[in-house]
């Protein structure tokens, strides 16, 4: 019996993220920058993110709401790199932005990732 509920412990996540042990970062902002028509990109710092999913979670809501403000409705993902150094993590991401659904497997609706963001305490642009 104690072998079974090991065995069912050991199945649980072994690296949670923030939301899962509900913790919040300290958001410190994000820079926008327009780099040729449709294509945007978005530098983010936090304090306290667990791992790098944190701070791309942070990036991805800020595309989104570039994308409505923009007058689009969807984004592409196109590459995010993250980095920690003194407990500061900071993640340099590039989207393109659309009216219509772009092609492509890592596509956001940004309406429906704004709001999920305002839900989950990731502040957007």
């Amino acid at each position: 019996m104690i072998l079974v509920a090991a065995t069912v412990a050991a199945c649980g996540p072994t690296n949670p993220t923030v939301d899962q042990l509900g913790l919040v970062p300290d958001y410190l902002g994000v820079q926008t920058r327009l780099l040729d028509g449709d294509l945007a990109n978005f530098l983010v710092e936090a304090r306290g993110a667990l791992k790098p999913g944190d701070v791309e979670n942070y990036a991805e809501c800020a595309a989104a709401q570039y994308a409505l403000i923009r007058g689009y409705g969807f984004a592409r993902h196109v590459r995010t790199n993250v980095h920690e150094r003194g407990g500061i993590w900071r993640g340099d991401a590039v989207y393109t932005i659309s009216p219509a659904l772009p092609r492509g497997v890592r596509t956001i609706d940004a309406e429906v990732v704004v709001a999920r963001c305002r839900e989950r305490g990731i502040p957007t642009v």
